[in-house]
């Protein structure tokens, strides 16, 4: 489980699990710990799309899990910045 301490980055919003699977399993197999936010909210409001999930990532994995994104083909995902 990830721990959270320090600054968290929010890389990408999405209702779609697969694409989330998709992205967690690939930050995972780098060795990049992320955080799915919201799950519960978007689980009550009906998957109407109001509460998006949210992928976090540390601070200090911002650029490098950003990178393997882009890489992967994802980085039409990513929210700026």
């Amino acid at each position: 489980m990830l721990r959270l301490h320090g600054a968290m980055h929010e890389l990408l919003r999405t209702n779609d699990l697969v694409l989330l699977g998709a992205i967690e399993a690939l930050l995972t197999s780098a060795n990049i710990d992320s955080l799915i936010t919201d799950q519960h909210m978007s689980a009550l409001e009906g998957m109407t799309g109001a509460f998006q999930r949210r992928l976090l990532v540390r601070e200090a994995d911002r650029m490098r899990a950003r990178a393997l994104l882009i890489e992967a083909g994802f980085g039409g995902e990513l929210r700026d910045g």
